[in-house]
């Protein structure tokens, strides 16, 4: 299959890429590579793996590579309510307009699966289990831009949108803003973390899952189309408080404390259930215990010093 991904040298364009070249597919990645990562390296080598440094909001650029595509993945995104609150023309362009136009370039035959947020779900009722049934309720940017993306996309016959946890996990273009990363990272270099709002809760998901998920999509496509899936963990609907003593099991001199004033500027605080994934067969293999430890890994060979003279 020929597939094309945008935003394909970030986070999870970093997995996914040579997750699908691995099974045999060929592969065209369009990114602007904004953060100067060198994330897909590895697959110059794979002759099924072209790349195209370009705007993925430049139509000139976009509609030639949609034209060879059977499979378009739009993973190009300003992503997290910090950056998306840095630039709103480019949270909107990038999120939405860039997608919507993938949605009016690419023929009805063609596919496309798209990850987005399920933060989307905003503020939950407590106690209940947000489904891909709950009305959305997005309060950031970022998750009104990525709802109305899916919203194109579903709009179209041949399409599946994903509705991602908080992903966390090591990665060759690495993040260290998402939660479980921040947090483990804090743990291994600082011993100690300040937690504003400890009570809010979310769900996870590690991001060898996530590509998982895509290429799960991709096998059963024709029974899937036409559907949002929340994809998480069912045991990891987690506060912050209850994730730092997860954390603080494999490394007990990690010390949280929760501020008894400030606010955290992410408002989400919702429960996810991800039992329609789990009907088509799919099953995460990585759980938040064994993605801690595959961070604390990661983080004895990073460290952020950029700025220290240590």
């Amino acid at each position: 299959m020929k597939i094309l991904i945008t935003g394909g040298a970030g986070y999870l364009g970093s997995v996914l890429t040579p997750t699908l070249l691995a099974q045999g597919h060929e592969v065209t990645v369009l990114d602007n590579f904004y953060f100067n990562q060198n994330s897909l390296l590895d697959c110059c080598g794979n002759e099924k793996f072209s790349v195209v440094r370009g705007d993925c909001r430049e139509e000139s650029v976009v509609k030639p590579l949609v034209a060879k595509a059977d499979l378009i993945i739009p993973l190009a995104a300003l992503v997290g309510v910090p950056i998306c609150n840095t630039d709103a023309i480019a949270t909107q362009t990038t999120n939405q307009d860039a997608v919507e136009m993938i949605c009016r370039l690419a023929g009805k035959q063609q596919w496309v699966i798209m990850p987005v947020t399920n933060s989307g779900y905003g503020i939950g009722e407590k106690g209940k289990f947000c489904t891909e049934e709950t009305p959305l309720n997005p309060i950031s940017t970022y998750g009104i831009t990525k709802v109305k993306a899916e919203q194109a996309v579903l709009s179209r016959d041949n399409s599946i949108s994903f509705r991602l946890a908080t992903v966390f996990g090591c990665a060759p273009r690495m993040r260290l803003d998402l939660l479980v990363n921040d947090f483990v990272y804090r743990a291994v270099h600082d011993r100690a973390v300040l937690i504003f709002e400890g009570h809010f809760k979310r769900n996870y998901i590690h991001i060898r899952d996530v590509a998982r998920a895509f290429t799960h999509g991709i096998a059963n496509f024709e029974t899937m189309k036409g559907k949002p899936y929340n994809v998480g963990l069912d045991d990891a609907n987690l506060s912050k408080l209850e994730l730092c003593a997860v954390i603080q099991k494999h490394l007990p001199k990690f010390v949280y404390v929760e501020a008894p004033i400030g606010e955290d500027p992410d408002k989400r605080d919702y429960i996810v259930s991800n039992a329609r994934i789990a009907g088509t067969g799919f099953k995460p293999e990585w759980g938040l215990d064994r993605g801690i430890v595959e961070l604390m890994k990661g983080f004895t060979i990073l460290r952020n010093t950029i700025y220290s003279n240590v």
